[in-house]
C-alpha cells in the first residue's frame, strides 16, 4: 500500500496497478492527507490523517473515524507493540488495545524532559501570529477579514492613484465626470478611514509574513521564546503542537519520538521523553520521513535532505551521496532535496520523494513508474492548496526559477512599508485638515 496526499492505494510489487482504498474518508483532497498507515500483527489497519485517526472496517470495506477528544485533529503517527496500538496527534499520545474500529483509546499527556524550560519556536509563534491561529478561531477569522481589507485598500489605492489623471483627461474632452468624482472621493475617504483604523494589524500581518520564507526565515529558524500569555500556545501541556512522528526501535527496545524540539526516546512504559545528545538535521518545517536503516540506524528526511543517523554516534551521513554531513554555514533551512517521503520496493530499490521533483532513485538508476491517470483524476489539488501555492510564491517558480523564494519577503516588506508610509501621509495631509 502507498499513501500520502493522494490518500491510500493498494498496489502490486511493480507499482503499476492501483486500487483505491479511500472509502469512508470525507470528500475532498485535503481530507485524504495521510501521514501514517499501520497494520497490526492481528491484521487491523489504522491511518493517521490530517483530520483524525481512522481504522479500516473490513466488513464494510471503508474507513471509520474515532471520535476522540482533541483540539488538534492532525494525527501524525500510528504504531503498535504486540496487541497495543499507539498513536499521536501533534499534542497527545493515544493508547489502546488493538481491536480495529472497536479500539478504545486513552488520551495521555507526556511529561516534560528533566530540566525542561517551557519554550516554543519563534518561527512557529510568528507563523501563528501571521495566520491568526495563535488566538484560535477568532484570530483566524480576523486575519481572513484583514485579507479582505487588503484587497479593499489595494483597489481604493489604485483608484486614488490613477483617477485624478483620468478625470483631468475626461474633463479636457468635456465628458461627464460627476459620478467618477463622487467615486474617487468615496474611495479616498474610506481608504483613509479603514487604513487608519487597522494599520497596526496590517503592519503585523505583512511584517510577520516576511519571516516565513528565506532569507528572513534563517534569522528565526532556531530561536525559541516563552509562549505568549493567554494565547493558544500558552498551554499546560508542554508538548502542545510539538509532536511530529513516532517509531518503535526494536533493536534498542525504545520509542523514537520526533518533535519540534528535536529527537527524543522513551522506554516502553515511560512517559518522559529523553533528548538525544546528537541530533539529526531536520528542517524547521518538520520531519517527513523516519525509517529504520540497519541496526539502530535511521533515515531522517525533511526539507533539509535525507540523512543516515545512528543515535549515540557523532557522525551523520547524507544518504543521497554517502558523504559526512556538514552544517550549512549559510544557515539555509532548505537542502538540495526537499524530502517528503520514501518508498522501498520489494527488491530493495529505494526512492526518495522530493517535493518538487517527485520520485528520485537512491543508489540505482531504475525509474519509478509514472503516476496512473486514475490517481491523478481522483487526487486533484484542492482550492485551498492552490491558494497556498500562490500565497507562498511557489506557484510562480515556473516564471522566476529559484528567485521565487524572494517573492514573499519582498512583497511583505514592501506592503509593510506602504502601510506605515500611508498612515504617515494620512496623518500629515488629511487628519490635520480636520
Amino acid at each position: 500500500m502507498v499513501y500520502g496526499n493522494i490518500g491510500i492505494w493498494v498496489t502490486d510489487s511493480t507499482f503499476e496497478n492501483y486500487r483505491s482504498l479511500n472509502a469512508g474518508f470525507p470528500y475532498g483532497a485535503d481530507n485524504r492527507k495521510i501521514f501514517d498507515l499501520h497494520r497490526t500483527a492481528d491484521g487491523h489497519l489504522y491511518a493517521a490523517t490530517q483530520f483524525g485517526l481512522y481504522a479500516f472496517n473490513t466488513a464494510e470495506k471503508q474507513w471509520v473515524k474515532f471520535p476522540l477528544d482533541v483540539q488538534i485533529n492532525r494525527f501524525v503517527a500510528v504504531q503498535s507493540i504486540n496487541d497495543t496500538i499507539y498513536a499521536i496527534n501533534r499534542s497527545w499520545l493515544f493508547k489502546g488495545k488493538s481491536a480495529g474500529i472497536h479500539t478504545r483509546f486513552k488520551k495521555i499527556e507526556l511529561n516534560g524532559p528533566i530540566d525542561y524550560r517551557k519554550t516554543v519556536p519563534l518561527f512557529l509563534t510568528i507563523w501563528q501570529i501571521h495566520s491568526g491561529e495563535i488566538f484560535g478561531l477568532p484570530g483566524q477569522l480576523f486575519v481572513d477579514f484583514l485579507g479582505l481589507v487588503t484587497v479593499f485598500l489595494s483597489v481604493t489605492g489604485l483608484i486614488y492613484f490613477f483617477f485624478p489623471g483620468w478625470l483631468r483627461r475626461r474633463k479636457r474632452r468635456k465628458k461627464k465626470i460627476k459620478y467618477q468624482v463622487s467615486m474617487s472621493r468615496w474611495s479616498l475617504k474610506w481608504h483613509n478611514k479603514v487604513g487608519a483604523w487597522l494599520f497596526i494589524f496590517l503592519f503585523i500581518l505583512f511584517f510577520t509574513g516576511m519571516f516565513l520564507r528565506p532569507p528572513a526565515l534563517i534569522a528565526v529558524a532556531k530561536a525559541k521564546i516563552a509562549p505568549l500569555k493567554y494565547s493558544k500556545m500558552d498551554q499546560s501541556n508542554l508538548w502542545y503542537d510539538k509532536l511530529r512522528d513516532l517509531h518503535f526501535d526494536v533493536c534498542e527496545n525504545r520509542w523514537m519520538l520526533s518533535t519540534s524540539e528535536g529527537m527524543f526516546y522513551m522506554k516502553p512504559g515511560s512517559l518522559t521523553p529523553v533528548p538525544f545528545h546528537v541530533q539529526p538535521p531536520v528542517s524547521v518545517m518538520g520531519i517527513n520521513a523516519l525509517e529504520c536503516n540497519g541496526d539502530s540506524a535511521f533515515l531522517v528526511g525533511s526539507f533539509t535532505g535525507l540523512f543516515r543517523w545512528q543515535p549515540g554516534h557523532h557522525d551523520i551521513y547524507d544518504y543521497t551521496n554517502g558523504k559526512l554531513y556538514k552544517v550549512n554555514p549559510s544557515g539555509r533551512p532548505i537542502g538540495n532535496y526537499k524530502v517528503t517521503g520514501m518508498i522501498t520496493k520489494p527488491n530493495g530499490d529505494q526512492y526518495l520523494v522530493d517535493y518538487d521533483r517527485g520520485m528520485i532513485p537512491l543508489h540505482h538508476a531504475a525509474p519509478f513508474p509514472d503516476m496512473p491517470s486514475q490517481i491523478i483524476r481522483e487526487s486533484r489539488m484542492s482550492l485551498w492548496s492552490l491558494c497556498l501555492e500562490i500565497h507562498t510564491g511557489r506557484f510562480f517558480q515556473f516564471l522566476l526559477g529559484d528567485f521565487y523564494i524572494l517573492l514573499v519577503p519582498l512583497i511583505s516588506l514592501t506592503s509593510a512599508m506602504i502601510v506605515i508610509s500611508g498612515y504617515m501621509v494620512y496623518r500629515k495631509k488629511f487628519k490635520h485638515k480636520k
